[in-house]
């Protein structure tokens, strides 16, 4: 096998570019991996992951277009043999379980160590999954969301605060049953207030923006 041959090909996507950057820099010493492409948007994962080729591609929870989770769904759907490492600041149990789902391959945060980040790269590349071994525990504890879909999206919707009726009208939905969803996810979240029920949704990793 020569060299180029055994090169591992990686795709970044993440919307900061300077951690981008970082990220490439710290690979690119690395003498078998080289980063062949680079996005900032979820929406673009997959049509750059086509055009480098890429094996191993590198994908952050939160960008714009789409999230990293959707879109490590679509590129395991279109490109099935690019493995999917997700790398994320949310190191979050709700974020693990839906990784898994979509299909990726491993789950690591920002500030793992280079060295680390490049052996999670090599051994997803070889077939492996790479979680974190603490947020795997948490995740664990946790459980899954107790949350429907619709009581997922009323709960997204009210961050950004609003009255029922803006939610209700965001939603297209009238605002007894905006009311309804609300009452449910803050029960179910064992939350006092709408506002509460939001955080501990977010910590959990139930909600994505």
């Amino acid at each position: 096998m020569t060299e180029e041959q055994a090169t591992i090909r990686l795709l970044l996507a993440d919307d900061q570019a300077m951690v981008r950057g970082a990220l490439a820099a710290l690979l690119g010493l690395e003498p078998d991996l080289e980063v062949v492409a680079e996005v900032g948007r979820g929406d673009e994962v997959v049509a750059a992951a086509q055009a480098s080729q890429a094996q191993v591609a590198l994908v952050d929870v939160e960008m714009p277009g789409l999230d990293g989770l959707a879109a490590t769904q679509l590129l395991r759907q279109a490109r099935p043999e690019c493995r999917v490492l997700i790398v994320t600041t949310f190191g979050r149990p709700g974020y693990l379980r839906r990784a898994m789902e979509a299909g990726a391959a491993g789950f690591v945060v920002k500030d793992t160590p280079a060295r680390q980040l490049a052996d999670a790269v090599r051994r997803v590349h070889q077939g492996l999954r790479v979680v974190d071994p603490a947020l795997a525990a948490e995740t664990l504890t946790a459980g899954a969301s107790p949350l429907t879909s619709r009581e997922t999206e009323v709960l997204a919707a009210a961050r950004d605060g609003g009255t029922v009726a803006d939610l209700a009208h965001k939603l297209h939905l009238s605002s007894g049953t905006v009311r309804n969803h609300l009452s449910a996810a803050i029960g179910k979240t064992g939350a006092r207030t709408r506002a509460e029920a939001v955080r501990l949704a977010e910590d959990n990793g139930w909600l994505l923006r």
